[in-house]
């Protein structure tokens, strides 16, 4: 049964009945890694490619979950960047080892690095309009 989630503009139906991390299954760094958290995970997360289980309802955001990681919660938040990142990591038993990157101290640098990070993978992947689908 879909149920209804808060996205960070607007609420929509959402099919999953797990935490949902989207990702870019085109990038192989981002590959690796979900590969790697989807191996280690404990259950209640489910990783979905944004190419091809994006829902309809989520289509008109495409680009910018492109652009940074957007983690579904099934509880209807939505979590975003860096925190999505956190987000997925604490359903495995490695969690506490990324905890400290929401720490005070550290989360404005951690998420200025991540930003950084993320936005020059998404210019050298799809800036130029091509690869777009």
């Amino acid at each position: 049964m879909n149920k209804m989630i808060k996205h960070p503009n607007k609420t929509i139906n959402y099919p999953h009945q797990k935490d949902t991390l989207y990702y870019d299954a085109s990038c192989p760094l981002c590959s690796k890694e979900i590969k790697h958290l989807t191996d280690l995970q404990k259950g209640g997360l489910y990783c979905a490619d944004i190419h091809t289980e994006l829902p309809t309802e989520l289509s008109s955001q495409k680009d910018n979950m492109l652009k940074i990681l957007h983690l579904y919660q099934k509880d209807g938040s939505c979590l975003l960047g860096l925190d999505a990142t956190v987000g997925g990591w604490q359903h495995t038993s490695l969690g506490w080892a990324f905890s400290f990157l929401r720490w005070p101290l550290i989360k404005p640098l951690a998420d200025k690095l991540y930003l950084v990070w993320a936005d020059k993978r998404y210019q050298n992947k799809y800036a130029c309009g091509m690869c777009q689908e």
